[in-house]
């Protein structure tokens, strides 16, 4: 009797993935996306060139710039200057004019600065630290020579994308978290004895923050991952990304000042969109990663 011999596995050619390799895997592990973000985030923290600026920046956005504007209004006190920032309030909308508080100009002029005219800050640092790590996050890989670890390891390419993505946000998001902290204890400091006492963050602050942003964050972070796995060079994905960023902070910024300015359910369904954006984004984004652009040899690398 002749034992019959079960065939071998057949192997995926280097370079290329498997014919299914578009659907979701049905082995895809947490642990090995936290690995690959652990790997990355660790590399940030060991380049001082790059968390330096970051705790710089958002140093400038969330300290520097609201202790010295607050500080003006409510401690120097120039009666000329706040009357005629008093004044300003005018034309912000009904909606928001009813929100402010506070009976001396000063108290009403810091109280719409704080909580309005400085929102934009939420915004911009995430996006700006966020999408400059994750310009380079794929490509990067390619030009350091670690992209054949990656593509010969046995996280499968949606698992390095999320770890990808995850490595890319949270430096970013948690500065601004970090921050909010910070950028708050100075509004109550300052503005809390003019209008009766401490008040920051407001509901829609934490609407802004907890709901709104992370899904914008998320949405623009896939179309750079996207950018960072098809362009040559790192330089090229920092130039790309910089003309994906700027018109993704413009709408952050209009929808988050919207969502401050306006109606309480307002920034609810602002997230609700945004975050339905993202999540087909990021879906989208999946698809551009892969072993042979890890490799750098897919010809449309």
């Amino acid at each position: 009797m002749t034992a019959t011999t079960s065939p071998e596995p057949i192997v995926p050619a280097v370079g290329h993935e498997p014919a299914n390799s578009g659907a979701r895997p049905r082995d895809l592990a947490l642990r090995r996306v936290l690995i690959v973000a652990r790997s990355d985030i660790r590399q940030l923290l060991e380049d001082r060139g790059f968390w330096i600026p970051m705790v710089i920046l958002g140093a400038i956005f969330f300290l520097v710039i609201p202790t010295i504007l607050l500080f003006t209004i409510t401690e120097i006190g120039d009666v000329t200057v706040v009357n005629q920032m008093s004044q300003t309030l005018k034309v912000l909308p009904k909606e928001a004019q009813a929100q402010v508080r506070g009976t001396s100009p000063e108290g009403r002029t810091s109280y719409a600065l704080a909580v309005f005219l400085l929102a934009p800050v939420a915004v911009v640092v995430p996006l700006t630290i966020s999408t400059a790590i994750g310009a380079s996050t794929i490509v990067g890989e390619r030009e350091r020579g670690t992209g054949e670890f990656l593509a010969h390891s046995p996280a499968h390419v949606h698992e390095i994308y999320l770890g990808k993505l995850i490595a890319s946000l949270l430096p970013g998001y948690l500065t601004t978290l970090v921050g909010f902290g910070t950028y708050s204890l100075i509004v109550n400091l300052f503005v809390g004895p003019e209008v009766g006492g401490w008040f920051f963050p407001t509901r829609q602050w934490w609407v802004l923050m907890l709901w709104v942003v992370p899904p914008f964050l998320a949405l623009t972070l896939s179309i750079v991952l996207r950018l960072s796995a098809k362009v040559k060079s790192s330089a090229a994905a920092q130039q790309a990304a910089g003309l994906v960023t700027l018109p993704m902070i413009g709408i952050a910024y209009s929808q988050s000042t919207g969502a401050l300015f306006g109606a309480s359910a307002s920034g609810f369904w602002i997230g609700l969109v945004a975050w339905l954006l993202a999540s087909l984004g990021l879906t989208r984004g999946m698809r551009a990663v892969s072993r042979s652009r890890l490799l750098g040899v897919d010809d449309q690398v």
